[in-house]
Order: structure tokens, then sequence, then C-alpha cells
């Protein structure tokens, strides 16, 4: 009978030594709450509360990865993009992150998308991609500086993934292989513009001597020569003919 009455009893005692009795990990704090009033952080270890008088909430203090959804945005040179991003933070003040926001991690979510939008809207499609490491710096510091007054540190941005439509994906190949046609008629230009310089070059120096001619002339012939050609159609040196008429000439005197 003695048993019977006392059961229940043992029951609540126990119920409220196991509210009393918290143990909180190396990487756990507890913000105590007082009759709603906030008393002090406690922890690692073993926690003794004063059952009903005192609550406590648990803080994880290690670096929380936050997986960003992906975002629709307009580039500013008004390209529609999706993009998704990955940021890690953790809370080093376990009093504002309970008492100054309302589940912290779902307001750092909120406040990630809203970022990304903002800051990417403001930059062309070619800086998001060449540009990602600037980015990421300037979403973390962005981040870092809004939830300070939450206790949490942004420790990194990483902007993971910059999709296009297919129908900009066919564009932007276009564009690049204009600029590929581009770059290879300039190329092309520059060295006959570079050829034709040094063509003029090599005539000034070979009208600069007529001997100089004449062993390009005779350069020439021992190419040609070494030709599978039957015939051999070359033209007579001026000089050659000019000496000549002048032979000929003195023999029609004599």
């Amino acid at each position: 009978m003695n048993l019977v009455f006392y059961f229940p009893l043992l029951l609540i005692v126990a119920a409220l030594l196991a509210s009393a009795i918290k143990v909180l990990r190396e990487y756990e704090r507890g913000v105590v709450f007082q009759l709603g009033r906030f008393w002090k952080v406690k922890g690692p270890g073993l926690i003794i509360l004063v059952p009903v008088i005192q609550q406590m909430v648990r803080v994880d203090l290690r670096t929380i990865v936050m997986d960003v959804p992906s975002q629709d945005l307009i580039s500013r040179d008004n390209v529609s993009v999706q993009v998704n991003a990955v940021v890690y933070f953790r809370v080093v003040d376990p009093q504002k992150a309970i008492i100054n926001v309302e589940h912290f991690y779902e307001a750092i979510s909120q406040l990630a998308q809203t970022t990304l939008r903002s800051v990417l809207g403001q930059h062309d499609l070619d800086e998001m991609l060449a540009e990602r490491e600037k980015l990421n710096d300037d979403i973390r510091a962005i981040l870092d500086a809004q939830t300070d007054a939450w206790g949490v540190k942004v420790a990194n941005v990483e902007i993971k993934h910059v999709d296009i439509n297919e129908t900009m994906v066919r564009a932007i190949a276009r564009q690049a292989e204009a600029e590929r046609q581009r770059r290879a008629k300039v190329i092309h230009a520059e060295g006959e513009q570079q050829a034709a310089e040094k063509l003029v070059e090599a005539a000034r120096i070979l009208a600069a001597d007529p001997r100089a001619i004449q062993l390009r002339y005779l350069q020439t012939l021992t190419e040609i020569a070494g030709e599978k050609s039957s015939t051999i159609v070359f033209p007579l040196p001026v000089g050659v003919a000019e000496a000549l008429s002048r032979r000929l000439g003195n023999d029609d005197g004599d």
C-alpha cells in the first residue's frame, strides 16, 4: 500500500532530477534563463538547474555549413541566371544568438539568399564567372557585418554554380567563336604586315648593290633546277641583255 502511494511521488522526483541535471559537450554551451530573465551562459560539462525556476537552451558552437538554395536573378547586362552558394558560419556569442534573433539559422539563410541576389545583380555575367573570389569576399563581408549583432561569425562564402539557360549558352558560344575568328584575322593581318615590311627591306638592300640581285637570281635558278621539270623558262637579266647589246653593236661596227 505504501509502495503504491510513493510510486507517483518517486516518478515526480526522478523527472525533476532529470530536468535539473544536464551534461553539455565540449562544443556546446547552455544559455540559462531564471524566471524568464537571462542569467548566464554555462558549460561545458555537468550543469545543475533549479527545476521550474531555471530553463536552459543549448547552443552549438561548431562551424555550420549552410547550403543557400538556387536563386534566380538578372545580371547587370540583362542575363537571367541561377546561382547557388554555401555559407560557413559559427556562433561566437550564445547569449546574442538566442536573445537577439529568433531562430538564427533561418534568419541567416534568408539573409544569405537576399544578399546573394543583391550583390550578384550588380555585376555582369563575365564578372560572375571570372571574379568569383572577389564576389565571395563581398558577400561574406556583408553577411558578417549584419550577423554581428546576432553573435554569429561568417567565416566563408563560396558561390558553387552559375547556371544559364540553353539559349544563352548558344549565344555565348557564338560570341566566343566570333571572337576567335576576329583574333585569327588580326594575327593573319599582322603577319602579312610584317612580311610586307621584310620584303620592302629586302628589296631596299638588293637595290643598293646590283651584284646582290645577280646572286639572288642565280639562287632562284638553282631552286628551279632542283624541281622535277623538263622545261625551264627564265627571263634574261637586264644587265646581261645590255652587255650583249653593246657587244653586238661593237661587232657590227667592226
